[in-house]
């Protein structure tokens, strides 16, 4: 089995920016367990990698699926890893998903550079989106929309799926965004391996809305934080890039480090990486 090694990202000039006041305490994870508590975030799914891995997903149209660029490379062969080795499993809980997808086509945002020093410019381009074989069309799977960025000091939450909570997903309804800078959102929500790629949601009349995925691990003032991405330009460049024919499977792929995502069980983790 592979082993990866968990590393870190030490935010030193956004230190700066976020007071010790920013850390309130958050609302804690919950285990979607039964269908009740699941059924609004049947649209989350768990992403299997080729049985080696997986990272979290969320369908934003019946056909596609936004994740982090990431969990489609190989940290070994440093290559893309061939989309048809992975699929959607919308709503996954205990043995069981809502539907079950293979992987058409996958666009990586086209500036996202896999092996690079540590940096916002990783982070702020770690977007990807799937398209699905076949629409999911479920009508207890609904797809999420997406909303404009938070502003620090917005509540947000998370759903995702990780290290020692892999069959069934959590939620995380209340955390908060501490900064923004370089285009890369950094939140208090609480994410471990398998997160990698989960939406982070902001709540408006009691509908959730997509403002991020999550990118990476990191601490502040020796506390944990989440990174990721903004949307806005950047999704919509991917849903232009797909509308123009892109998304085939290249063999190679830029050359980088994979933050791969799996259980415990099968000897994976994510990679968080450090300057």
């Amino acid at each position: 089995m592979r082993l990866f090694v968990r590393r870190w990202i030490y935010l030193t000039l956004l230190a700066g920016v976020i007071t010790s006041t920013a850390f309130a305490q958050d609302a804690q994870l919950k285990r979607l367990s039964t269908g009740i508590e699941a059924k609004a975030w049947e649209a989350v799914g768990r992403l299997d990698i080729g049985g080696k891995g997986f990272c979290t997903g969320a369908l934003i149209a019946p056909r596609l699926v936004l994740t982090a660029a990431h969990c489609l490379y190989d940290s070994h062969t440093k290559e893309r890893i061939d989309h048809g080795n992975i699929q959607f499993l919308a709503g996954w809980r205990d043995g069981r998903a809502g539907a079950y997808r293979d992987v058409r086509r996958a666009v990586v945002h086209p500036d996202y550079v896999f092996d690079g020093d540590a940096s916002s410019d990783r982070v702020r381009n770690d977007l990807a989106l799937l398209e699905l074989q076949r629409p999911i069309q479920n009508t207890t799977i609904v797809p999420f929309g997406t909303a404009a960025r938070p502003r620090p000091g917005d509540s947000v939450g998370v759903v995702s799926y990780a290290r020692d909570r892999s069959e069934a997903p959590t939620l995380q309804e209340v955390c908060k965004v501490l900064a923004q800078q370089d285009g890369v959102l950094v939140t208090s929500c609480a994410v471990d391996f398998g997160s990698s790629g989960a939406p982070i949601f902001t709540f408006h009349d009691g509908e959730a809305h997509i403002v991020s995925v999550v990118s990476a691990k990191a601490e502040v003032q020796g506390k944990g934080v989440s990174l990721g991405t903004s949307l806005g330009a950047p999704l919509a460049l991917l849903q232009a890039e797909l509308v123009a024919g892109a998304g085939v499977f290249q063999e190679a792929g830029p050359a980088s480090r994979r933050i791969k995502v799996t259980d415990a069980q099968r000897g994976s983790g994510a990679k968080f990486v450090k300057p």
